[in-house]
């Protein structure tokens, strides 16, 4: 096993690629190698920004002797054909959410890199910061008892009137279900275990939408998945859930809370990494402390380095990814075919990070 930063690869320049680099450039443990991107030259720009030597195409990228992992940021119709790029170039791969846009193409990635003894990681790696960390941590001490239903929702306008260029979110492998529910899905799955079978409805309220920002403002574009829906959740632990994903909602809403023999949990938004973490106790609500790291995307690649170098298990696995990904499909055919689905995989919850665990403090 060799010592020293793990090599990275960021496959994917866009917008989320700024909130990956920040961090992927600061921790010690990680050395951003290069940059790749369908448009060379923004990967170049990127590159440069950043500090970082090499920048091209994906295959330039994956000729790299250094590059031990591919974080891959590319939109969601890409996932799978890069992942599985990287891996038959003998890369241990990163990607974020979803893992493939079917659970079949999540499989054979995830069989492709166990034959040739490589990980794969995937987004949301929320789950690793401080504030659902803690929430997790309370679950576990039984400050509420013993667990028994949730509510989840992530309910606005939907994303046009910011993006730039925001159309890929509203085509498959996207929509509120596909791209921001893996963030709630996977914080309920890390908090109370695997999902055994699901039901749904799901409305798409317009068929186009226009592009609010940016330089394609005015444009208009077809909407190709459904932007509104609402699932029931059956965990194998015995929990229950309803949530709610919505891109057709003028009031915003982002929360999950668990209920509890002895009281509730408000855990925080789980599309960020800090608090606040709120808890029910039969005198009203009270504020929890919360501790660990709040730094942001990336902490899920930097766990998978460091278990790179140690030989320790990492947490935001492709087997995490895989499941929740088989549960927004069975979300997704319930809402098409009017009955429950039942979700095939089952997966662990994760190790909780051990207390103390510090991106900026290497391990090495």
């Amino acid at each position: 096993m060799s010592g020293g930063p793990v090599g990275v690869a960021v496959v994917g320049a866009g917008v989320i690629s700024g909130q990956y680099l920040k961090n992927l450039t600061s921790f010690p443990d990680l050395r951003v190698v290069a940059i790749a991107d369908i448009d060379t030259a923004r990967a170049r720009a990127v590159a440069d920004e950043y500090g970082v030597a090499n920048a091209g195409t994906v295959a330039d990228t994956l000729a790299i002797p250094e590059v031990e992992i591919v974080v891959n940021l590319t939109i969601p119709a890409a996932h799978f054909d890069v992942a599985m790029a990287a891996v038959e170039a003998g890369k241990h791969v990163y990607g974020e959410k979803p893992l493939a846009l079917t659970p079949d193409d999540g499989e054979k990635l995830l069989s492709a890199a166990a034959e040739r003894g490589l990980l794969v990681g995937n987004a949301p790696d929320t789950f690793l910061g401080a504030g659902l960390q803690s929430a997790i941590r309370a679950l576990d001490s039984g400050i509420i008892g013993q667990p028994l239903a949730a509510v989840a929702a992530t309910r606005g306008p939907g994303p046009e009137s910011w993006h730039p260029n925001p159309a890929f979110l509203f085509q498959r492998g996207a929509g509120p279900l596909f791209d921001i529910g893996p963030y709630y899905l996977t914080a309920l799955v890390a908090a109370l275990g695997h999902v055994e079978r699901v039901a749904a409805v799901a409305r798409t309220a317009r068929r186009q939408r226009t592009i609010g920002s940016g330089p394609l403002a005015g444009q208009v574009f077809d909407v190709e998945v459904p932007t509104h829906t609402v699932a029931l959740l059956d965990f194998g632990a015995g929990p229950s859930a309803s949530a709610t994903f919505s891109f057709d909602s003028p009031v915003p809403e982002r929360a999950i809370e668990i209920t509890g023999t002895e009281g509730g949990l408000r855990l925080p938004d789980p599309n960020t990494f800090g608090g606040p973490l709120r808890v029910y106790d039969g005198d009203g609500w009270r504020d929890l402390p919360i501790s660990g790291s709040e730094a942001g995307r990336g902490l899920g690649v930097l766990d998978m380095a460091r278990a790179l170098r140690t030989g320790d298990p990492h947490r935001a696995t492709g087997a995490l990814g895989l499941h929740v990904l088989e549960t927004m499909t069975a979300i997704a055919e319930s809402a098409e075919h009017g009955d429950f689905r039942t979700v095939a995989s089952t997966v662990d919850r994760p190790a909780p990070l051990p207390e103390g665990w510090d991106p900026l403090i290497s391990i090495g």
